[in-house]
């Protein structure tokens, strides 16, 4: 193997990488997001939510599902949120979420 493929194996590898970090990074962001909203709606079962959040995540509009998807259940559950408000959340806490994926909490 040449050192050229050497070199472009290792980029692909560090891509790969850098991709399951973001995936589990959005992830984990999704999670704290829906724990946030279930909070502030009151919900006894707060894990389902999450559950439904995080599956929202996993779709093919991604943040901007868990967004949207928040932002509608905070609304219809009588609260006054605003889209930008909970985009700033996410946006909070996935750079937390980053931040401890990295540090491979």
């Amino acid at each position: 193997m040449s050192a050229f493929e050497d070199r472009e194996k290792g980029f692909e590898r560090k891509f790969a990488s850098d991709e399951e970090m973001e995936f589990r990074a959005h992830s984990r962001a999704a999670k704290t997001l829906g724990e946030w909203a279930a909070k502030k709606m009151g919900l006894e079962n707060a894990d389902d939510y999450v559950r439904a959040v995080i599956r929202a995540e996993l779709g093919a509009g991604g943040a901007e599902d868990v967004v949207r998807k928040v932002v509608q259940d905070l609304s219809g559950s009588g609260l006054e949120v605003r889209e930008s408000e909970v985009r700033s959340k996410m946006d909070e806490f996935l750079a937390v979420a980053r931040e401890q994926v990295k540090a491979g909490e």
